[in-house]
């Protein structure tokens, strides 16, 4: 709060470069965590998570007042005019010097706290555990073991505790090889299939121009044998093969096939960190062009790169994939084997293993191939002031590569596009502290399970906004061989593109099958209540006043509708009578129990279970804003009340529980007030 100079200003122009002839004019406010413009004329408020701003800038004076330019990591470009000149600089400042703290322990998940009361601290931290997730998939075995040589990350500081090898190689060949490969990342198992080929990841080699190592070369036969069914295996160097010659005259470089024994070497051409980062401002210079036309934004996509570099790293891992299926053994590195090889590994598996394209599974594959293994997420993600050629965009390529696979496979996700944007968006805001540190021992260090809340137990608590209502599991073929026609490489708007307004559909089409999706369910569940509900009273009236059949079937209509009407009024004399209906339960909720007793009700119960569910829901189209005046844009989540049938934003709609009329005592999501209503109404039966 030190670095707080101006806390509020006023009279603020907000620029949109869409309409720059009605700018928004409010007041703006910089807290410790957000930076807020809010307008009240237009009801509109604009957060800027500060965490999330990449770059600041001041724009030269206009007449107007002293411009401010702030981009954000989740390509949010915003423009505020300050009306002097010193308040500008001092906004300046302060944003400067908190988008990007001195100290780990500055960063906003140590600070965080969750507004949900239901959501523990501890709450996803447990979900993944890394030997959970090789018993999966049949490891240890008699091929593969466990090794405890970096119990104490002794052998590897960047590499998990848990790793596991040949179980054929000793000791001395594991540490000879760390010692021979970068950073000493030395070659171990991240997937085995199910026709027990194996993925392997590690750096690139100490070799320079001649060097070798023997139980280097060791463990790579031990690899090749540790899989039954091929005789030799692939090493794939995602480099460009220009890249790492250049790397042998720094002592680094690959494999020299002479000395490694039935291996087959690839280049695969997937350029580094910093052409990736100039190639990804590029394509944003495309996409906040001043005087956009159609001609300068493709030029401005096609001079980028980016999507050529997308399609390089798919086809990389489509290799990959398609090799393990064949059952050949596959290792692949790149130069410190955290960046590119985390991209291709994780996609390879993906498009291997259906259990990877679940929710859960997806989860446990960053954990594994990205938390465990040691991609620098403080590093690339820019928590901390320190070296900006450190940054890249390795991570945001990831999300980007699953986005074109959903496109190319629909149903064979069960997640959607909304949780690739959840996951972009807080890998970068440090609000939790699953990806704060460079590697596993950094945040065992940090003891961020104990001190911050975890990602994933904010997605557990928000699950039905991330699911895929298309998904099918036997949809596809197990392995998934998308398409990489040129063509079919897409600029993802959603993403680079996401807050720009009037370029996007008004409603999510996965959003309406979702709301679609939740009033049937809910319809469903209020139908099974009625039902029971019938049965038990039509059980009451049978009892209550017993007719013969032969007697209804020797009337005429006109006789048996009186005997109808009789039957049913002296069966409501017989409810109105019963002792129950006038003792302490006429007001207690209806009981599943068996028995006449436990059919009885009053009407007020009945009518409270019927008007508890909501039997239309307004529809998500034309909905500007909020009740609380959030406004809505195409990139909000619009959440419906199952009790009243409203519609909400995220923010308002954080309340569950478990609704009178529903056959089921599963909490749904409902506004505050119906929460309540609900509540209060639950106590005031309860207490009678």
């Amino acid at each position: 709060m030190e670095v707080i100079k101006t806390p509020k200003i006023e009279n603020v122009r907000m620029l949109d470069r869409y309409n720059n002839r009605k700018p928004s004019t409010g007041t703006l406010y910089l807290t410790a965590t957000h930076l807020i413009f809010v307008d009240p004329d237009a009801k509109k408020e604009t957060w800027v998570l500060l965490m999330h701003v990449a770059t600041v800038q001041k724009l030269p004076l206009s007449t107007v007042g002293a411009p401010l330019q702030i981009r954000c990591k989740t390509f949010l470009s915003v423009t505020f005019v300050l009306p002097r000149e010193r308040e500008c600089h001092d906004l300046y400042t302060s944003l400067m010097q908190m988008s990007q703290p001195f100290h780990i322990e500055d960063l906003y998940c140590f600070h965080y706290t969750s507004s949900l009361e239901e959501i523990p601290r501890t709450a996803g931290w447990t979900f993944f555990d890394l030997e959970t997730e090789f018993h999966r998939m049949g490891v240890p075995n008699a091929n593969w073991t466990m090794t405890n040589l970096n119990k104490d990350y002794q052998l590897c500081d960047t590499y998990p505790q848990c790793l596991f090898v040949p179980t054929s190689v000793s000791t001395i060949v594991l540490v000879g090889s760390a010692s021979f490969r970068s950073k000493g990342r030395l070659p171990v198992l991240t997937y085995l299939h199910k026709n027990q080929a194996a993925l392997c990841r590690c750096s690139q080699p100490l070799s320079g121009f001649s060097a070798r190592c023997v139980e280097d070369e060791q463990l790579l036969n031990g690899i090749v044998q540790a899989n039954p069914n091929a005789k030799f295996m692939y090493v794939v160097d995602t480099r460009p093969r220009i890249n790492a010659m250049a790397n042998r005259a720094a002592g680094k470089g690959y494999e020299n096939e002479n000395f490694y024994e039935n291996i087959k070497f690839q280049f695969c051409g997937i350029e580094n960190i910093h052409v990736m980062r100039s190639s990804l401002s590029k394509l944003l210079e495309a996409c906040e062009l001043k005087t956009p036309s159609m001609a300068a934004f493709i030029n401005g996509v096609q001079s980028s790169g980016w999507l050529r570099h997308i399609h390089a790293i798919l086809d990389t891992s489509l290799l990959v994939a398609r090799s393990l299926q064949e059952g050949v053994n596959v290792l692949v590195h790149c130069s410190d084997g955290w960046d590119r090889t985390a991209q291709v590994c994780s996609l390879a598996q993906v498009l291997l293993d259906p259990y990877y394209r679940t929710l859960q599974g997806f989860q446990s594959l960053i954990e594994k191939d990205w938390l465990s293994f040691g991609h620098k997420f403080t590093d690339r993600c820019g928590y901390l002031q320190s070296d900006a050629k450190e940054t890249a965009p390795v991570f945001t390529q990831l999300v980007d590569c699953m986005w074109q696979l959903q496109r190319a496979y629909p149903s064979a996700f069960q997640f959607s596009e909304r949780l690739l944007l959840h996951l972009h968006d807080h890998v970068y805001s440090s609000q939790y502290g699953t990806f704060v540190g460079n590697c596993e021992k950094d945040r065992l260090d940090l003891k961020l399970s104990d001190r911050t809340y975890s990602l994933w137990g904010n997605i557990a608590s928000h699950l039905d906004e991330f699911l895929n209502p298309l998904y099918k599991s036997e949809a596809y073929p197990e392995l998934l061989e998308p398409n990489l026609m040129p063509s079919n490489i897409l600029f993802w708007r959603g993403l680079y593109c996401r807050f720009e307004s009037g370029v996007h559909p008004r409603e999510s089409i996965a959003d309406v099958l979702l709301a679609n999706r939740d009033h049937s369910t809910s319809l469903e569940m209020h139908i099974a209540h009625l039902q029971k509900r019938i049965t038990s009273m039509k059980a009451l009236l049978d009892v209550s006043t017993p007719v013969t059949d032969n007697r209804l079937a020797d009337d005429d209509e006109e006789e048996q509708q009186q005997l109808l009407g009789l039957r049913l009024k002296k069966s409501m004399q017989v409810v109105d009578e019963h002792p129950l209906s006038t003792s302490k339960s006429v007001d207690s909720v209806f009981s599943d129990g068996p028995g006449i007793d436990n059919a009885i009700t009053s009407s007020y119960q009945l009518r409270r279970e019927i008007d508890s569910v909501s039997l239309d829901w307004r529809s998500l189209r034309n909905i500007k804003e909020c009740v609380c005046s959030t406004p809505f844009d195409h990139s909000s989540k619009k959440s419906h009340c199952w009790r009243c049938g409203e519609v909400f934003c995220t923010r308002c709609l954080d309340k569950q529980t478990p609704l009178p009329g529903h056959a089921t005592h599963r909490p749904v999501p409902v506004c505050r007030s119906c929460y309540r209503e609900v509540r209060l109404s639950s106590s005031s039966i309860t207490s009678t």
